[in-house]
């Protein structure tokens, strides 16, 4: 049985419809709204680009700053260094330096037979034999200090000699002033002074004299022991020779404990230094030195088989131990 429809009088209520939204609930909305995805998770690449460029930014300021820094010096530096030092100034020869040392030390000497007023009689052809010891320039006439002319006096010999002791303790050879009766010395600041000999030691060919006056700033040499000195060492003479100097020749010890015979057989020395170092008459008294400046024999003669007065590579020097004992001086 089909029913009836009822129907209610009263009116009824629409449904309430949504308000339209406002313009502050809008941008609320956009504010809660979900964001895109992250740039750098969808490019990976570009990260990587950036963490390279940061990396590559620090690498160049590390090496600005290394730059700047000071580095250390190797052994190849310190070595260009020296090499450019010794290019543009040169140290002075070994020889150089051993003159140096040793020239305030040095004087000449000068014997004479007469006096002043007496005149030189006409020189002597001279013409010494195969061996004989060095004769001083000046005795036969030959040439004074510098080339000039023999001094009006009767020169007996022009030599060399050596200061040991700083009062004027001067070291010779006996031949150069043996019978002369004035002795002048000559300081290496050109101060003359008269000198006495004090001393003798025939068997080694050695006189000591003492000075009348010396230099203010006068230096003794410095001796050395020849007991660790051997063949083939440097050493340089120096001396007047043929009165003409101070003048200075290098070279090497030749030998040594070796014996002298003069061509007389008058004379014989031992235990001497040999040395090519040159030396000539007018060297004889004069100090064989070390490089260091140390003197280590007085030179004596020369040896030659001509019968000309020039060197030939043989000279021999008395040790200095045999020298220091003429003046009392205590062995080394």
């Amino acid at each position: 049985m089909r029913r009836t429809a009822l129907y209610s009088r009263s009116h009824r209520v629409p449904p309430p419809q949504p308000a339209a939204p406002s313009a502050g609930s809008a941008q609320a909305s956009a504010a809660v709204a979900p964001r895109p995805a992250n740039m750098l998770a969808r490019r990976p690449w570009l990260g990587w680009s950036l963490m390279f460029g940061l990396l590559a930014g620090l690498a160049a300021a590390l090496w600005a700053v290394a730059s700047q820094m000071p580095r250390s010096l190797t052994q190849q530096d310190i070595d260009a260094a020296v090499r450019h030092s010794l290019e543009a100034k040169p140290l002075p020869s070994k020889a150089a330096k051993a003159y140096q040392a040793i020239a305030p030390s040095v004087v000449r000497v000068v014997g004479y037979m007469g006096d002043e007023t007496e005149a030189p009689p006409k020189p002597a052809a001279a013409k010494p034999r195969a061996g004989k010891a060095a004769p001083p320039a000046g005795g036969d006439g030959s040439p004074g200090k510098g080339g000039a002319p023999a001094d009006p006096k009767v020169h007996r010999g022009v030599g060399t000699g050596v200061v040991i002791v700083d009062k004027g303790i001067i070291l010779t050879n006996l031949h150069v002033v043996l019978g002369a009766k004035q002795i002048k010395v000559e300081f290496f600041n050109g101060m003359e002074a008269d000198a006495s000999v004090i001393s003798v030691q025939p068997e080694n060919d050695l006189a000591v004299l003492q000075a009348s006056k010396v230099p203010d700033d006068m230096v003794a040499a410095t001796l050395r022991s020849t007991s660790d000195l051997a063949p083939g060492d440097e050493v340089i003479a120096v001396g007047h020779p043929f009165g003409i100097g101070p003048s200075v020749s290098s070279g090497v010890v030749s030998g040594l404990k070796r014996e002298f015979r003069s061509d007389e057989g008058q004379r014989v020395l031992t235990n001497l230094i040999q040395f090519d170092a040159a030396a000539n008459p007018g060297n004889s008294g004069g100090p064989l030195v070390t490089n260091d400046g140390a003197v280590v024999g007085i030179v004596t003669a020369i040896l030659n088989p001509s019968d000309q007065r020039t060197f030939i590579g043989i000279g021999f020097a008395v040790p200095i131990e045999n020298a220091a004992t003429a003046v009392g001086m205590p062995p080394f």
